[in-house]
């Protein structure tokens, strides 16, 4: 299937301010792109692009006083399969990961390993088989969370909505990633596209999406090997069309948009449908 996507977002700001984007497309995605509008600000500024240490598409951009609007669409190829389950998927020891996902098992801003290490063990800790593990974590927050965009909040953390029991998608994500590098499964915070196809149209305004994903075995590979899964403690079913912006620890390794200095959000538009 083919994908519409895109958003309009304009912020106010009352002196020239430095302002990092987070909102392109990730490389990993851009070859599916069959039609692009690409990101553009109005009224023209100075704009920077550059990859994180994440491997995501930011822009450093100096914005005069005023309004400043920050516009991007495009229609990107899909397979319309949902997201994959692969149930043998297990669990790697940690003296065999590569070295590149170990980060991903620390504490970072929004994910206190530290004070959830003890209910993790004693919650999740004898469930047998990697997939099993992370899907029974994924039950437990989707059942612990109440959501609610009400519920918003940029300071609440995974111990937060742990003890809050509400929150947002970003709150489930950070519980769920949080519970898996507990348990010595590397996890990483993940946002972007996410429509409603295949599953019944959502009436709220729509909105960029958060999840996350797991480094486990690849069972089709005859080498001890892995590879990074889609899980969503949010939504807890596979879904389809997921387009993903940006990767990294927690929401504070990406930011859709970072203004250093004061703004005000006057418009935030964003698309995503079935084409």
């Amino acid at each position: 299937m083919r994908i519409s996507y895109g958003f309009d977002i304009e912020i106010e700001i009352a002196a020239p301010t430095m302002i990092v984007t987070n909102v392109d497309i990730h490389p990993d995605c851009r070859g599916a792109i069959v039609q692009e509008q690409p990101f553009y600000v109005t009224p023209p500024c100075d704009i920077e692009t550059y990859h994180d240490m994440f491997g995501n598409i930011c822009r450093r951009i100096r914005a005069s006083p005023g309004a400043v609007t920050f516009r991007a669409a495009g229609l990107i190829d899909d397979s319309g399969a949902p997201d994959p389950v692969i149930p043998n998927a297990m669990a790697i020891d940690v003296g065999e990961l590569p070295v590149d996902t170990l980060q991903f098992l620390a504490g970072s801003r929004y994910c206190e390993t530290d004070l959830l290490s003890a209910f993790a063990w004693s919650t999740f800790g004898s469930v047998e088989g990697g997939w099993a593990k992370v899907q029974a974590v994924c039950d437990f927050v989707h059942q612990h969370i109440s959501f609610g965009y009400q519920h918003a909040r940029a300071t609440r953390t995974a111990f937060g909505a742990f003890e809050e029991r509400v929150g947002v998608c970003r709150d489930f994500a950070h519980l769920a990633v949080t519970l898996c590098r507990c348990l010595n499964i590397p996890a990483r915070y993940c946002n972007g596209y996410l429509g409603d196809i295949g599953v019944p149209r959502d009436p709220a305004p729509m909105d960029f999406n958060a999840w996350f994903e797991v480094f486990l075995s690849d069972p089709t590979m005859s080498a001890p090997s892995g590879r990074w899964y889609i899980f969503d403690a949010r939504h807890n079913i596979p879904r389809i069309g997921r387009i993903t912006i940006a990767r990294g620890r927690d929401a504070t390794d990406i930011p859709m948009l970072n203004s250093f200095g004061p703004h005000t959000l006057r418009r935030f538009v964003v698309v995503t449908e079935q084409a």
